[in-house]
C-alpha cells in the first residue's frame, strides 16, 4: 500500500498541471476572444509540449549524468512551444 502512494503521489502534479492547461486554453480563451472551441486540441497540445520541456529543464538540476541532454531537450521542447504559439497568433 505504501509504494503505490508514494508512486501516484508524486505524479499528482503533472495531472494537476494537465488539467490547468486545459481549463486555461479549453475553457478561458474562448470566453475570453469570443472564438470558437476548434482551436482548443492544439492550444492544449501547444502547452503540454511546453509542460514537457519545463519538466526537462527541471530534471536539468536534479540529475547528475544527463544535465546536457535534459537541458537542449527541454530548451528545444520550449521553443517548439514558442514558435507554434507565434504561428497561431500570426506573428511568426
Amino acid at each position: 500500500m505504501n509504494s503505490i502512494s508514494s508512486k501516484i503521489l508524486p505524479n499528482l502534479k503533472y495531472v494537476y498541471l494537465i488539467s490547468f492547461f486545459t481549463l486555461l486554453s479549453g475553457i478561458f480563451y474562448p470566453l475570453v476572444t469570443g472564438r470558437h472551441y476548434d482551436a482548443v486540441p492544439i492550444g492544449v497540445i501547444i502547452l503540454l509540449i511546453g509542460l514537457i520541456g519545463s519538466i526537462f529543464l527541471y530534471k536539468t538540476t536534479t540529475s547528475e549524468t544527463k544535465r546536457g541532454v535534459f537541458f537542449v531537450t527541454g530548451l528545444t521542447l520550449i521553443g517548439i512551444s514558442l514558435y507554434f504559439i507565434f504561428q497561431i497568433i500570426d506573428l511568426g
